[in-house]
């Protein structure tokens, strides 16, 4: 299992698990909240299949990362994928994030640039800004963010069962666009991760993004369900797509937020489109 060290805790490395498969130009998967790189399957074929390098690699905390106490906030989600793209050596690179995962991107782009980026696809994304505050009056209430974190420590799977309700809008639908299987692994695949680093996301999940959108410089797809009961669509894609300089919004009509499962087909054509454009000149 190959592993890349991108710190240390005592004595214990910090070590991000990735796979790496495939030639071609890079495409890096990052994955949502509280899931690991296995959850990209639906979309690593096709990738494969199309003549791409695909990579993916588990956040720290999560699949089978190291799970250390601390390092839970996008400044070191980012260090982290620049230790990935660094030691990889990836060039020309294209960006997919999922929900949390988007956090990283957005970050990475804002702080690192784009020299080793072509172009970057954002799911269900955290930016711009989650967070209610008096600058932000379109985010969501602080109060929302507290009861996850306290209905986390209280009891952190039953929390992973409501979080899987609404992450694939399971009454509405389980058995059409999600097995009862599916929606079982997706809940075991949460339940191995780090309880602290599934309490300390969410207060990742508030970061403020609004300094980084103006320095993306890459071709942006944004992809996002409009029926998406985790990340609300008006405040995230749909408000972030005209802040970027070449931003484009897919809706899916009546998704919910586990786009990357429950409508693979949408999504890679959406997805295959966006990367196989010719990317125009930056300005």
């Amino acid at each position: 299992m190959p592993f890349i060290t991108v710190g240390t805790e005592n004595s214990a490395p910090i070590d991000l698990y990735y796979e790496d498969h495939g030639s071609g130009q890079p495409v890096v998967l990052i994955h949502g909240f509280p899931f690991n790189g296995a959850t990209w399957e639906k979309m690593s074929g096709p990738l494969l299949a199309a003549g791409y390098r695909v990579i993916t690699y588990d956040r720290r905390g999560f699949g089978n990362s190291a799970q250390p106490g601390f390092g839970y906030d996008y400044d070191t989600f980012a260090a982290d994928l620049d230790v990935l793209m660094t030691e990889l050596d990836l060039r020309n690179a294209i960006l997919v994030g999922h929900s949390m995962g988007t956090g990283e991107v957005t970050r990475y782009l804002g702080a690192y640039g784009s020299n080793r980026v072509d172009r970057a696809v954002l799911m269900a994304p955290l930016a711009p800004f989650l967070l209610k505050t008096a600058d932000n009056p379109e985010g969501v209430e602080k109060s929302l963010f507290e009861g996850f974190q306290k209905a986390i420590i209280d009891d952190r799977f039953a929390f992973l069962t409501q979080f899987c309700d609404n992450f694939f809008n399971w009454d509405e639908n389980k058995g059409k666009v999600v097995s009862e299987e599916a929606y079982r692994a997706h809940w075991e695949i949460g339940a191995r991760a780090s309880a602290k680093g599934t309490h300390d996301s969410v207060d990742a999940w508030q970061t403020d993004f609004r300094n980084d959108v103006p320095n993306i410089d890459v071709p942006v797809l944004i992809i996002q369900g409009d029926r998406d009961n985790v990340l609300p669509y008006p405040v995230t894609g749909q408000r972030l797509a005209p802040m970027l300089r070449d931003g484009k919004l897919v809706t899916l009509t009546g998704a919910p937020h586990g786009t990357p499962w429950t409508h693979p087909t949408e999504v890679n054509k959406a997805i295959m489109e966006f990367i196989g454009a010719p990317a125009m000149a930056r300005a």
